[in-house]
């Protein structure tokens, strides 16, 4: 079995709670080395996490002879470059969602990871998980008919550190980083999920407000959308609405019933037939990104097949970004 030594630029808060421990669970794989530009959090993380080597400079790390995959948990704006680093030295990668900040830069690393027949993976762990795939087993073995709509709706208040303005706001919010505004961290997760079971949207629009005036960013977006098929979807994102409109829910519209979900609290499934109305609850592993995380690298091993890559992802980019009118 190949034994997969990780090397990991970044270690921010995702590599503590969804990720980072799985690599180490995975049989023939372990975690070999850090980096941050933080020398004070890079030598932190490894002697927490009992990692052998830690860096400040992220050439450096894919340079290390005893590194042969890397796993990106920066923010979107170097994505592109740290992925292209890697595959060019020959090292498989793992990215974080989104695989960048613009469709542009996901279509350069797709053209490198083509050239150097070096694999691109994307973190679109919700495809992997019980939760969503019973979702797509309901959707799929014909529980609610012929899919005739599907709609995306999500609201949340503000959270505090959006009340900054222009001092210390979280990357998130700041465009030349993230892509976007919370949007582009969080409608990834729910337009991959749809794609996952749709095929992929062929057209997109959008009208993006900012309606509170915290920031410079979008905090309001309504969309509507097309897929390959035919079918219709639409959506809205409110980061910015009172408590009381609090919402994370996904309805596909059957001519037989409804399936709803959400897709970031795990509330119950709701399945309504003609038979009624019945609640499922589907638990997740503790580190939710440790089936695709398995899944990546038995591919790697030569031992299955992921196929949650980086031109699998593009698409998500590419409505974002049409929502967004960016192009």
């Amino acid at each position: 079995m190949k034994i997969l030594k990780w090397g990991f630029i970044g270690c921010g808060e995702v590599t503590e709670k969804k990720s980072g421990p799985a690599f180490s669970e995975v049989p023939g794989s372990t975690v070999e080395a850090v980096m941050s530009r933080s020398e004070k959090n890079a030598r932190r993380y490894a002697e927490k996490h009992g990692i052998n080597k830690w860096y400040t400079d992220a050439q450096e790390l894919i340079d290390d002879p005893d590194v042969n995959a890397i796993y990106i948990a920066t923010p979107p704006s170097s994505h592109a470059t740290f992925a292209i680093m890697a595959m060019k030295a020959g090292k498989p990668v793992y990215v974080e969602k989104p695989l960048a900040s613009t469709y542009e830069d996901c279509a350069r690393i797709n053209r490198v990871s083509e050239e150097t027949h070096v694999p691109c993976f994307v973190a679109y762990y919700r495809r992997y998980l019980p939760y969503f795939q019973k979702v797509k087993d309901i959707v799929c073995n014909g529980t609610i008919g012929n899919v005739m709509n599907v709609q995306v709706r999500f609201a949340v208040p503000p959270r505090d550190l959006d009340y900054t303005h222009s001092e210390n706001l979280p990357w998130r919010l700041q465009p030349d980083i993230a892509g976007g505004g919370y949007f582009y961290d969080l409608a990834p997760h729910q337009l991959d999920l749809l794609q996952e079971m749709f095929g992929v949207i062929v057209e997109a629009n959008g009208i993006c407000a900012n309606r509170a005036n915290l920031y410079k960013v979008e905090d309001s977006v309504s969309a509507c959308f097309r897929f390959e098929s035919g079918l219709p979807g639409s959506g809205s994102w409110c980061f910015v609405a009172h408590e009381s409109a609090k919402e994370d829910r996904i309805e596909v519209i059957g001519d037989k019933g409804q399936v709803s979900f959400s897709v970031f609290n795990y509330d119950p499934i709701y399945l309504h037939t003609l038979d009624g109305t019945e609640a499922i609850t589907v638990p997740n592993p503790p580190y939710v990104q440790y089936p695709l995380i398995k899944s990546v690298i038995e591919h790697l091993q030569g031992i299955g097949v992921c196929t949650c890559t980086s031109v699998s992802a593009t698409p998500v980019n590419w409505v974002m970004d049409r929502i967004l009118g960016k192009f």
